[in-house]
């Protein structure tokens, strides 16, 4: 009798050591990123996460789960349980797929997720090769004069860099073509070889090249100039006023996410951009905090999904 005793003791001892190993676990929050490692969305993912692993108390990982444009990764986030442990971290191609793609993703990225917060922001910066002129109004001359022998280009089809370089297109009074290539960096090896006339890009990876030299850095296309580049002018002072393009990151739950939990990311979210540390990083990057949460950022997912349908549309935009 002793000896069973002891035997089950012993086995109620190791269940109750598994079940709070098991709930311990359970308390890790997966951020899903639908990108492979190593991208923007990635990297600034990764800094996120480890911000608000502090903020929580909890462990936060980042899982990767690239395909389909981004909406494997997503579709994951959009059927996982809806208790704030699995989100989704992307960026703007997450609310344009549904109006850039030939088949339709299987969700609505409004409709049937929650959105939680605007992470961050950053404007793109349009840089050129040397030889397509000094200035962007020399540019817009010159590819209106020939434009047989100029183009834009986009490292992914329905990015910030795509639907910008279109946008971009429709305001300069274009009929340049925009070559896709599949991934930044083989467009700007064309770009400094003369292959490419201009390219609109975040700064952490467009502004070191044309600091090197090698291409020209003529606009922003931000309200104000950029701390990490002062010279370079806003595209309303180079003269286009109104031309503004971003790229951004947020953060999603699956669409039942309850409203206390949501409330919780939200101020969660709120506090790591208010960090100096995570500032400090965003400036690094040129990208700046999000600050906007719950229904505020729904309202701005909306509003840039519609601009996106309006460039499509006005740019008769072929879908893939």
């Amino acid at each position: 009798m002793r000896i069973r005793f002891l035997v089950i003791a012993s086995a109620l001892i190791l269940s109750s050591l598994n079940a709070s190993a098991q709930t311990a676990g359970d308390r890790t929050l997966r951020i899903i990123v639908p990108f492979a490692p190593g991208g923007g969305v990635d990297v600034v993912a990764r800094a996120f996460a480890q911000q608000v692993s502090r903020v929580l108390g909890q462990s936060a990982i980042v899982e990767n789960r690239p395909g389909a444009s981004g909406n494997i990764g997503a579709d994951v986030v959009g059927k996982s349980a809806p208790d704030g442990l699995t989100l989704l971290f992307s960026a703007s191609t997450f609310v344009v797929n549904p109006v850039v793609a030939a088949q339709r993703p299987p969700f609505d990225p409004i409709r049937d997720f929650s959105g939680i917060a605007l992470v961050a922001k950053g404007p793109l910066l349009f840089i050129t090769n040397p030889a397509t002129g000094q200035s962007l109004q020399e540019f817009l001359a010159n590819a209106k004069a020939r434009p047989e022998a100029f183009n834009l280009a986009t490292g992914g089809y329905g990015s910030a860099g795509h639907l910008g370089a279109e946008s971009f297109k429709l305001r300069g009074g274009l009929t340049i073509p925009v070559l896709l290539y599949k991934g930044t960096a083989p467009a700007f090896t064309d770009l400094v070889g003369g292959q490419i006339s201009g390219i609109l890009d975040p700064l952490v990876t467009s502004l070191p090249l044309a600091r090197s030299g090698k291409v020209r850095a003529l606009a922003l296309a931000g309200p104000a100039r950029s701390p990490l580049a002062p010279e370079v002018p806003t595209f309303a002072e180079a003269g286009m006023p109104g031309f503004e393009f971003f790229t951004w990151y947020g953060l999603w739950g699956p669409g039942a996410l309850a409203p206390a939990v949501a409330e919780s990311l939200e101020r969660a979210v709120a506090r790591v951009n208010a960090s100096t540390e995570f500032v400090k990083w965003l400036e690094s990057q040129g990208l700046e905090p999000g600050g906007l949460t719950g229904a505020k950022f729904t309202e701005f997912s909306r509003k840039e999904q519609s601009m996106y349908a309006d460039i499509v549309r006005q740019g008769n935009i072929q879908k893939q």
